[in-house]
């Protein structure tokens, strides 16, 4: 086991929201604890990065690696669209995580995109997104309920780095309304659950990886954390 000064660091975006915790009621950074266990069981170090920053370039050389962790929709004004009633938006968080993406990628950091992490990734690369799917595809398959995630399997194309990490095919926890319509310069489309839906991402020559899905909620299968952790440590 490797020691912890040679762990990699890797930064998670977090949120800013009002939460109640002991005594308090206040606006607080914070994100779900899943992310930062499967981090450390993965073999690195956790950071959490909240969005109060526009020192984007100074963060990213903190860090060894970057998710982009799941949350609120993008704003549709990134995308040239009106907001959906449905469309709920964090417009500081876009743009700390916007100017983060492009910090790390400019300085050759792997990157795991979750959920709405493959969406800033693709939208900052010029793609548009599916704002509601019920009505789109005609199914809330993939955000069944509140609180409720969707069960399924996404095929993964042969010769992806995702299809390296994961196999041919995944079984998946997911939970969004909003999906991938046209990509972003530069990804490809690598995993498809049933119904067509665009559920992974990537860039071919660098780990630049998005998924659709919430791998950080199955604890027991930390191989996507793993690979950007082992991908931090090839770069080093």
């Amino acid at each position: 086991m490797a020691s912890n000064a040679s762990k990699p660091v890797i930064g998670l975006t977090s949120y800013l929201e009002p939460a109640k915790f002991l005594v308090w009621e206040t606006e607080a950074a914070l994100l779900h604890r899943v992310y930062v266990d499967c981090v450390v069981a993965a073999g690195g170090i956790p950071v959490l990065l909240p969005p109060v920053s526009d020192a984007h370039e100074r963060l990213v050389s903190t860090v060894d690696g970057l998710v982009l962790t799941g949350g609120a929709d993008v704003e549709p004004a990134r995308y040239g669209q009106e907001k959906h009633p449905t469309t709920y938006t964090r417009p500081d968080r876009d743009a700390f995580e916007f100017g983060l993406f492009d910090a790390a990628r400019r300085a050759g950091k792997p990157v795991l995109g979750v959920c709405r992490g493959l969406q800033v990734m693709s939208v900052a690369l010029g793609g548009t997104l599916v704002q509601h799917l019920p009505e789109a595809a005609g199914t809330a398959e993939h955000q069944p309920a509140p609180a409720t995630f969707g069960r399924g399997t996404v095929t993964l194309a042969e010769g992806s780095r995702a299809a390296a990490i994961l196999g041919p095919e995944t079984k998946t926890l997911c939970y969004h309304h909003q999906a991938i319509d046209r990509l972003g310069a530069g990804l490809e489309p690598v995993g498809w659950a049933a119904d067509g839906t665009i559920e992974a991402a990537e860039v071919p020559g660098e780990f630049t990886l998005g998924v659709q899905w919430h791998p950080e909620q199955d604890s027991d299968d930390v191989r996507l954390f793993a690979a950007l952790v082992e991908a931090t440590e090839e770069r080093a």
